[in-house]
């Protein structure tokens, strides 16, 4: 296959040929002679998004979101690998359970990782042995599934993986700086009223300097303050945005009320400002969604009964994309691909993904950046019909190419008084797994 014409995120355009699972050749006016020309002419090409901190819910809680409807999510919107987290029912602290969630796995349309756990009865001698994408998201105060641990099981959750020289994210918020009179409230504030900022800077602070003291690297998962940013950067640490964190803010709750509820909470409109700022200039490495669905029965409750989590898999490229289209906001193409693609591959040791090079596995998404449309939780793919950004401009992907496999491809637009043709998703097979019969695009 060549991709003819295409602009990368340098904003060079370049011809891609893709053979088997690879990119084989990047370059200007290459050879199209029995090759199957796919014109881009106009459009952008990006690397496949590695969204490295995801919760697909299987095994456990499949009414909120199974591997087959995440994954497609996923593919919808330009994510081509998805890392789990370990808070599923079991939670994968032991072989059996890692091997459990692997078969449910197996049902993705895209590439995917499993993060382990650490709770009181964790096998680490078992675990560490499977093939963990990271040990984490370990977690310092308590979140969905009750897996907060003690200073002393972190330690040795460190040691550990150092010894096998595996990363660990950690979920950095510490309740002794929980604001307890928050809990008199019941707006749609209660809750970032509750889990304080400062929670979330001590919590960083704290697992930074046991991290330096096991000669350990860890990883900040949805680090929501511009203080947690500069101090695991400082520590030499990495960290990740949520793109809920990235652009919304507290002043939004009224609007989403309880569907605005997440662990760590939304910031006021300064700090999400100054946690912006980070994301363009460099200091953040990377994006990841926290993708977390729960139904809307589930969500619809008081502030301190509704679960946490909002969903984000299929928008946040696509938001991205939107934003890199404003001059103004400061952040780039170019930008986009290190926050999404480039710098997840290096921190977290994925060589053969993460950008647009020979050699590499052809994770490749093509956009229209002309062409915006507004988010609509119905028309999304999750199990979860709900977004956060309901109404939002985004950039949504026309096709999703999986290690040299299509596995999205947007359905046309068609006139007002037609129906449109639906989306069509395939497996890495090939087979059309859901939508109209089409013809396959590569």
């Amino acid at each position: 296959m060549l991709i003819r014409n295409a602009t990368l995120p340098d904003g060079h355009q370049r011809d891609v040929r893709v053979r088997g699972e690879s990119i084989v050749e990047v370059g200007r006016d290459l050879d199209a002679s029995d090759q199957h020309v796919i014109e881009a002419t106009g459009k952008r090409l990006f690397p496949g998004m590695i969204d490295a901190h995801v919760h697909f819910r299987q095994p456990g809680y499949p009414h909120k979101e199974t591997w087959e409807t995440g994954s497609r999510s996923a593919a919808a919107g330009g994510v081509t690998t998805v890392v789990d987290q370990p808070n599923t029912d079991p939670p994968t602290v032991d072989g059996e359970a890692f091997d459990q969630k692997a078969e449910f796995a197996a049902d993705s349309v895209v590439d995917w990782g499993i993060n382990g756990g650490v709770t009181a009865d964790w096998i680490p001698n078992v675990l560490l042995r499977r093939r963990l994408f990271a040990l984490g998201e370990v977690f310092l105060a308590d979140s969905t599934g009750d897996m907060g641990i003690e200073a002393d099981l972190f330690a040795d959750a460190l040691e550990a993986a150092a010894d096998t020289d595996v990363p660990v994210t950690v979920h950095a918020e510490d309740a002794d700086y929980f604001n307890d009179d928050a809990k008199a409230r019941d707006d749609a504030d209660a809750w970032s009223a509750f889990r304080t900022a400062k929670a979330e800077a001590e919590a960083v602070e704290r697992a930074c300097t046991v991290a330096k003291e096991h000669d350990a690297t860890i990883h900040i998962a949805h680090t929501s303050t511009p203080e947690g940013v500069d101090i695991a950067s400082e520590a030499g640490m990495t960290t990740e945005v949520t793109p809920h964190h990235l652009l919304l803010s507290r002043r939004d709750l009224s609007e989403l009320g309880t569907f605005g509820r997440m662990n760590p909470p939304l910031r006021r409109e300064k700090r999400r400002q100054k946690l912006y700022e980070r994301v363009v200039d460099g200091t953040v490495d990377m994006i990841a969604t926290d993708h977390a669905p729960h139904t809307r029965e589930e969500k619809d409750a008081s502030i301190w009964d509704a679960p946490s989590g909002v969903p984000g898999v299929e928008t946040v490229l696509p938001l991205l994309l939107a934003e890199a289209r404003d001059p103004d906001s400061g952040l780039t193409y170019e930008r986009v691909r290190d926050l999404t693609a480039r710098n997840p591959a290096d921190v977290f040791d994925i060589p053969q993904k993460g950008a647009i090079e020979a050699g590499k596995d052809a994770d490749l998404v093509l956009v229209d950046t002309i062409e915006t449309s507004e988010i609509s939780g119905a028309a999304l793919h999750s199990k979860c019909d709900w977004t956060p950004f309901e109404g939002h401009d985004a950039v949504f992907p026309e096709w999703t190419m999986v290690r040299g496999t299509v596995v999205y491809e947007r359905g046309d637009a068609l006139a007002d008084d037609a129906t449109p043709q639906e989306d069509v998703f395939y497996d890495h097979q090939g087979e059309n797994v859901r939508g109209a019969d089409s013809e396959r695009l590569e």
